[in-house]
């Protein structure tokens, strides 16, 4: 035994609990944040379209959003005529951020940016998207990091804002990246396996200074519709969210990707979801066709205690919350319908 590595360690439970299969959920799902480029793995802008819609229509999905549709016009172009086209009431696209040209745009990239996102919206674009290299890798035309809240990026977020649609926004992973990789970070292994998630050392922001910057963001454009995905990019501090939401109330979130933190703290993450009930978007970032939804419809749905939520983000097992019906309604479809489509 003494030479099992930890990787090798996959413990089978011995507990006895009950385990509950939801692989539909209680209410019609509108999933706010996907992904259906090759970029994270689904491409399903390879696949047919209508296989995509019988899959959707097996797991409860009546829209979704897709977050891939980029800033250039081939690439928004090409999702809007493959998914948006032919099925216009299941699926959203956001465009992007063309962060590449501010080397040569300079302190006219802000002004610029807000004229392709017009043009997106122009063209279909139906909210936008921003990833979280802005604050962790975006330089200007100096070299300079341009934090979250650079006064350069107003013009984008005011015409977001003039707009009428909601910036999807995503500037941290978990705070353990943020950490040395040593035997107390809890995340040692992912970062072992995937070095580029590792954001310690003098090139990066503290996690710390990142959410500060959020938080100025938000302050800078209350006109601004965001949804801070990921729980606000700080699920391990539910405290800090609610406290964020009550002061913001321009701010959502969404929870995708983050149920194996929300899960393993069941008591406070059922009573944030009840609190803020009208404040929380039903996101997967996962697949569809993947083997996440019905994890997502037993964490909200049951109370089933210690089961997988897939793995991949903590050596962990995760417990259910078993919201009310009330409750579940508005995060799975109600809270999007309202904040994300425009009137």
């Amino acid at each position: 035994m003494s030479d099992l590595l930890l990787r090798d360690f996959a413990p089978r439970p011995k507990l006895v609990t009950p385990e509950t299969l939801v692989l539909r959920p209680r209410y019609p799902v509108f999933d706010a944040h996907n992904h259906l480029g090759p970029e994270f793995g689904g491409n399903w802008i390879a696949k047919s379209v209508d296989e995509l819609i019988a899959t959707m229509d097996r797991l409860g999905i009546t829209r979704l959003v897709d977050l891939d549709g980029g800033w250039s016009e081939a690439i928004l172009d090409a999702h809007l005529a493959h998914f948006k086209e032919p099925h216009p009431e299941r699926f959203m696209i956001f465009g992007g951020i063309a962060w590449d040209r501010w080397a040569d745009e300079g302190d006219r990239f802000g002004e610029a940016a807000a004229r392709r996102l017009e043009a997106q919206v122009k063209r279909g674009a139906e909210g936008l998207k921003v990833w979280k290299v802005l604050g962790l890798h975006v330089r200007d035309q100096n070299g300079a990091r341009v934090p979250v809240d650079d006064p350069r990026l107003d013009p984008v977020f005011e015409t977001a804002a003039d707009l009428a649609i909601p910036t999807l926004i995503h500037i941290a992973d978990p705070i353990a990246f943020f950490d040395p990789a040593d035997r107390f970070n809890e995340q040692v292994e992912v970062l072992q396996h995937v070095p580029d998630w590792h954001f310690y050392g003098p090139e990066f922001p503290s996690f710390e200074q990142l959410m500060e910057e959020f938080v100025a963001l938000f302050e800078r454009h209350p006109r601004t519709t965001f949804i801070a995905a990921h729980v606000a990019s700080y699920p391990e501090n539910l405290g800090w969210v609610g406290a964020l939401l009550d002061a913001h109330p321009n701010v959502y979130v969404d929870f995708s990707a983050r149920i194996n933190e929300l899960g393993r703290q069941p008591y406070t993450a059922r009573d944030f979801f009840i609190r803020y009930q009208d404040r929380i978007l039903f996101g997967s970032d996962c697949p569809p066709g993947s083997d996440g939804y019905p994890v997502y419809y037993r964490f909200l749905e049951t109370r089933d205690e210690y089961f997988s939520y897939g793995g991949g983000l903590g050596r962990w097992q995760i417990y259910g919350i078993g919201l009310p019906d009330t409750v579940l309604d508005k995060l799975y479809r109600r809270n999007a319908e309202r904040v994300v489509v425009r009137a």
